[in-house]
């Protein structure tokens, strides 16, 4: 099934690129530009070491604000689950966060921290932040009853119940929060770059809007989709790895 899976998402991938070159050759270069000049500027750009320094401020803004945001936002999760008292304090002004849209508080996060690395980080963090409160919170709820009485029968204390009981169980839901941070964390670093950078995927897309070349805007788009693909991807490494090492401990 797998396999069958496979194949057909690479004929997927194949009939887009026919579609995308089908089209290219109907319209202006400055609407759609051909993938073979594409994929020029992308060899070029690595070849002469152009993209690098751009990727590199992206991924820090994107690794600083991803641990901040996931280390904040696992430790809020699991206090306002453990907590009903303060789930309930809280639980509106969260509600009401969440519907304020973080990439409209980019600009007064520049006014805040300025225009270098810091007001993007605080940006990436924040929207990371959210999805990761929620999965743990929500987590820390979902136990097994039946364990957890098992484990107040053998008079565990509430930290061991937190760290063998919930926190294992409570893996998929967290591991689903930080998948979807992943994304959001690219999204929120580029927005940032948006605003306000000279440095950045972010910035170089917005240079390459002004000076009309769509090509490069091409190509760093390209350069965005695998680097979202290779985060979400490392996120999965990570749930194998963490459920495997779940399944170990049970087993002895």
């Amino acid at each position: 099934m797998r396999k069958k899976a496979a194949i057909t998402s690479i004929m997927v991938g194949l009939l887009l690129f026919v579609v995308w070159e089908y089209s290219a050759r109907r319209v202006s270069d400055l609407i759609l530009p051909q993938p073979a000049d594409v994929f020029t500027v992308l060899m070029r750009g690595f070849t002469n070491g152009y993209f690098y320094p751009h990727i590199m401020t992206t991924l820090t803004e994107i690794f600083i604000g991803l641990l901040i945001g996931t280390a904040l936002g696992i430790g809020a999760g699991i206090i306002i689950g453990e907590n009903a008292f303060l789930r309930n304090v809280f639980s509106p002004y969260i509600v009401i966060s969440q519907a304020i849209p973080k990439i409209a508080l980019a600009p007064l996060f520049m006014l805040w921290f300025g225009y270098g690395i810091t007001s993007k980080v605080v940006i990436t963090a924040l929207v990371c932040f959210f999805p990761l409160l929620e999965a743990t919170a929500s987590a820390m709820r979902q136990v097994n009853n039946e364990q957890l009485a098992l484990f107040k029968l053998m008079h565990a204390s509430r930290l061991q119940i937190l760290w063998h009981l919930k926190i294992p169980g409570g893996l998929p839901s967290i591991l689903q929060g930080l998948r979807v941070a992943v994304i959001l964390a690219l999204v929120g670093a580029i927005v940032g770059e948006f605003i306000g950078a000279n440095q950045g995927l972010g910035a170089l897309i917005t240079a390459s809007q002004s000076m009309m070349d769509t090509t490069l805007m091409f190509a760093v788009l390209i350069i965005l989709a695998l680097i979202g693909f290779l985060l979400y991807g490392l996120v999965n490494l990570l749930e194998w790895k963490l459920l495997h090492l779940k399944k170990g401990e049970e087993k002895h």
